[in-house]
């Protein structure tokens, strides 16, 4: 596997930190802001530097290229493969839909044998990330996980883009395909949040709306253990995020809030809230957030089966970046003493895509450190 990774930024242009010749690269990660995906003349370089390599990738709420976390930025990872494959898949999602279909045709596309993986990209404000994560759960044969995340647009959550062998758009999804015997995929999911106060029951809720927590109005309960924190929502409840518990003394599923409803007394999260379920609320521990990062990491070199990878694609949460602010690249610091000199490309998100513990298949995480690392044998 050969690795090409560049970064350009408004006020440097390209930093070539590889050579340029790409006419073999089969595959090109691009991550960036909503306006760099949109600039013709970025894209049309990267189609001159790498003429037959899908070029696929999403906007941002911050890249991650090696150790350093940039904003407002492009970084692109090519890559090719010695003795694997790869195809994609591009599906448009339509309007009052929550991407299920996508995930369906995703699934229907790439399925054939060889397949070992399945990574994607998501309109994160559009695609709603549970129902399309157990779609493809439900749609992928058994052994074949997917990984990827939600596009973002830094804290501002008006648009976010996705890109396909074009100029970054919204409203849609990209399915990309690994294929080949030679190929190992590791995964791992870490969050690294304290919880704290009563284990709570989810007593009304709607989707990824939650109304009541044992009978009680979520928006009041969170505003109780917020404190002085609470006039800031919905912006400060990125710092305190809610833990899903999954019964079987695992993880459990971590949830993060992205509106509130004054009148109805509800909250928006970035997952489904279903009733009945168990939740906790959780809250920020700056050294934990860090160790998460490393575990996501360690947990993605267990299941690569091996004690190195050659490229990792990270994919962290817009909340933890918010969270640990000037300590952001702590984390990234992380993974690298973890992975050694694994190639390292990758973003923050507004939802992580990967399998919950060794369920396989596919969830919805917020506020993770998720990693997929692969490697050639």
């Amino acid at each position: 596997m050969k690795i090409r990774q560049r970064l350009w930024t408004p006020a440097a242009g390209w930093t070539d930190g590889s050579p340029a010749a790409g006419a073999l690269d089969q595959l090109v990660l691009a991550f960036g802001s909503p306006g760099t995906l949109r600039q013709q003349g970025l894209f049309d370089q990267l189609r001159a530097w790498h003429p037959n390599a899908l070029i696929a990738g999403c906007s941002t709420a911050g890249e991650i290229l090696g150790t350093r976390v940039h904003d407002d930025s492009l970084v692109t990872t090519a890559v090719q493969f010695e003795r694997s494959a790869i195809d994609w898949v591009l599906v448009p999602v339509a309007e009052d839909t929550d991407g299920r279909e996508a995930a369906e045709q995703i699934a229907l596309k790439l399925v054939r044998p060889g397949l070992r993986h399945v990574m994607t990209f998501c309109d994160g404000l559009v695609v709603n990330g549970t129902s399309f994560a157990k779609a493809l759960r439900e749609r992928l044969p058994e052994g074949i996980c997917a990984t990827g995340g939600l596009a973002a647009d830094a804290d501002r959550f008006m648009e976010t883009l996705v890109m396909c062998n074009g100029i970054g758009q919204s409203r849609q999804v990209v399915g990309i395909g690994f294929y080949g015997d030679d190929l190992l995929v590791g995964y791992g999911s870490v969050g690294g949040w304290d919880s704290f106060g009563p284990l709570r029951t989810v007593t009304r809720s709607r989707g990824n709306v939650l109304f009541e927590l044992d009978g009680k109005s979520a928006l009041e309960l969170y505003k109780i253990y917020l404190g002085e924190h609470s006039c800031g929502l919905p912006a400060t409840g990125l710092r305190f995020p809610l833990l899903l518990e999954d019964g079987r003394g695992g993880a459990g599923l971590v949830r993060t809030v992205l509106g509130i409803d004054e009148a109805s007394g509800s909250m928006t999260f970035g997952g489904d809230i279903p009733e009945g379920a168990k939740a906790r609320l959780m809250k920020a521990n700056f050294d934990r957030l860090v160790d998460g990062a490393s575990g996501a990491a360690s947990e993605g070199l267990r299941r690569l089966g091996r004690d190195n990878a050659q490229l990792a694609v990270l994919i962290s949460c817009v909340g933890r970046k918010l969270v640990l602010r000037q300590r952001i690249e702590e984390e990234i610091d992380g993974v690298r003493e973890v992975l050694g000199d694994t190639a390292l490309a990758g973003f923050y998100s507004y939802g992580e895509l990967c399998p919950q513990g060794t369920l396989g298949g596919c969830e919805l995480h917020n506020q993770t450190m998720t990693i997929t690392t692969f490697s050639e044998v």
